[in-house]
């Protein structure tokens, strides 16, 4: 490395959003990456599936890339990676839990038998030209969760990734503080700390006060079934469900894909305990009076395909929610989310349920820092720079703020957006140019192919609907052979608008015979652009409404 080489940080996701998380770190010729998340999609973003970063500046330096670092197994974490290890087919580290999440995903991918997996423990230190990188020991609602302690000739900067400090975890392993303490006295160069529950003052809640709240509700439903919803990557969660439904003798059966998945990696690797026979089939559970049986599902977040969304809606092939079901939504609702929970929520009670959910019981513990966390981290590391990160902008400038009450001086915080570089030194930050940067879409098979155009097509058929006016010309006479055709979808009902259709239909009769009549040989290009403004107009003085209107004129 060159003396006055400096460090770069190319956030390619996970700032001024939540989820979608991916920064490199550029030292020399050195590139690493740390996370590779995707984020759900938006109301604005009908079909799509989900939403990754855009990867052009990594596959132009796909040669200088050396490996990817992973801090924890959500899929805001590391959801992208088939899409990237198809192109850039690099190592991956990651601690057990992480990397058994990871290898499941790549098998529905078919690329298990081609990525190189690396599995860590925290305390190892990897060594990667430039870089050495050290994972640290952290809490979140994921088991095996790191920190990133990633030391470079500049100095050494430290990725708290997704956190919290609970002091009473139940895998009895607390945040590795002294670590963070050590590398503070050390001297570190930049903290980028997560900033998603910057706006909630205190500590954390510790997770065993939620094994508290459920033991509770247990005790007292004693002639119910209870249903109870949460991450399915929250393994410490669903152990403490089935250590109280074994308390309770009762039966545990398991609904939703990502819950059965999660949890069958969970038992594989030792960080879940299940006795014989306490885990039943979800088509056994009839067999079992309401009083004995527990169902764990996905669906806290009230998803339309998700195992819950289809019990409330009668819609679930097994479990038909009835007054003698407790639900409980062992979660809080992602931003963006709350509409689609609370339509669920309101479904449950009209069928008959009692349901509890996070507005009247502690039945979920968030896995990200409070403020007195944020501010915890930020004394025992003393960064020279701070670098707020994973949270959409008010949750960066608020975590500025706390950074700067915290004695960081201003001109040493940077509150930047994805695609900035980040460039500093021992002595100085700054902004020193961007890269491309962005979301690309994934719907189904297509990777890309959705883009903006696609995006309000899309929108614009859902709000106003389609007309399609079809009509057959002879090529030698250009004289219609029929009535031209009206085909409606989501604009109004045919049978009860024939005037309306009819006008339309007498209409685009006109249009066509008299740019029939044009000698110009793209007439019939003119026809069409000629029907489609015509009837446009039309329909607007009519209806007030804009649907999408798609000519088709076809020679004969």
């Amino acid at each position: 490395m060159k003396k006055n080489e400096k460090l770069r940080i190319i956030p390619l996701g996970g700032l001024n959003e939540i989820g979608k998380n991916l920064t490199l770190f550029e030292c020399g010729k050195d590139i690493i990456v740390v996370d590779c998340g995707l984020a759900f999609p938006d109301d604005d973003m009908p079909g799509v599936d989900y939403v990754i970063p855009d990867i052009q500046y990594m596959l132009k330096n796909k040669d200088r890339i050396a490996a990817i670092f992973l801090t924890h197994g959500h899929e805001d974490h590391i959801g992208a990676l088939p899409y990237v290890l198809r192109q850039i087919n690099v190592p991956v580290y990651g601690t057990r839990m992480t990397l058994g999440i990871v290898l499941n995903k790549m098998k529905e991918f078919n690329l298990d038998k081609k990525v190189r997996l690396m599995q860590v423990s925290a305390g190892d230190v990897v060594t990667v030209g430039a870089f050495r990188v050290e994972f640290i020991h952290t809490n979140h609602s994921i088991a095996d969760s790191a920190a990133l302690a990633i030391h470079t000739p500049c100095g050494t900067v430290v990725h708290t990734g997704d956190f919290k400090i609970d002091v009473s975890p139940i895998d009895g392993d607390m945040i590795d503080l002294a670590r963070f303490g050590e590398l503070g006295k050390a001297g570190v160069l930049a903290l980028m700390s997560d900033s998603t529950n910057v706006g909630r003052p205190g500590f954390s809640v510790s997770e065993r006060k939620v094994g508290a709240s459920l033991d509770e509700i247990f005790r007292k439903a004693d002639q119910k079934r209870i249903i109870i919803a949460t991450f399915a990557s929250n393994v410490h969660r669903v152990q403490q469900i089935i250590d109280l439904a074994i308390r309770y003798k009762r039966k545990v059966a398991v609904s939703g894909r990502s819950m059965v998945t999660v949890l069958d990696v969970a038992m594989q690797l030792g960080y879940t305990h299940v006795p014989k026979d306490v885990i039943i089939d979800i088509e056994k559970t009839k067999k079992y009076p309401p009083e004995k049986i527990v169902v764990i599902t996905t669906g806290s977040q009230g998803e339309p395909m998700s195992a819950l969304y289809r019990m409330a809606y009668s819609e679930h092939k097994v479990v038909e929610i009835n007054e003698n079901d407790l639900v409980v939504v062992s979660a809080s609702a992602i931003p963006g989310n709350e509409k689609m929970v609370n339509r669920m929520v309101n479904e449950l009670f009209r069928s008959g349920a009692e349901v509890i959910y996070e507005s009247y019981a502690e039945i979920h513990a968030s896995g990200h820092a409070c403020q007195e966390d944020l501010k915890l981290i930020l004394g025992l590391t003393r960064p020279k720079f701070f670098i707020p990160v994973h949270g959409e902008y008010r949750h960066l400038k608020k975590h500025a703020t706390l950074a700067s009450s915290m004695g960081i001086p201003k001109e040493n915080i940077v509150v930047t957006d994805i695609g900035n570089i980040i460039e500093l030194d021992s002595k100085t930050v700054k902004i020193a140019g961007t890269v491309p940067s962005g979301r690309v879409l994934v719907d189904g098979l297509g990777v890309g192919d959705v883009g903006n155009v696609v995006l309000r097509d899309r929108k614009h058929l859902s709000q106003d609907g389609l007309i399609v006016a079809v009509a057959v010309v002879d090529t030698d006479t250009r004289t219609l052979m029929t009535e031209p055709e009206i085909l409606t979808r989501g604009f109004v009902y045919i049978k009860d608008n024939e005037k309306l259709m009819s006008q339309v239909r007498a209409l685009a009769r006109e249009v066509i015979e008299h740019c029939a009549q044009d000698n110009y040989d793209e007439w019939m290009y003119n026809a069409k652009t000629k029907l489609r403004d015509e009837l446009a107009k039309f329909i607007f003085a009519q209806t007030k409404r804009k649907p999408m209107i798609l000519p088709v004129i076809k020679n004969v």
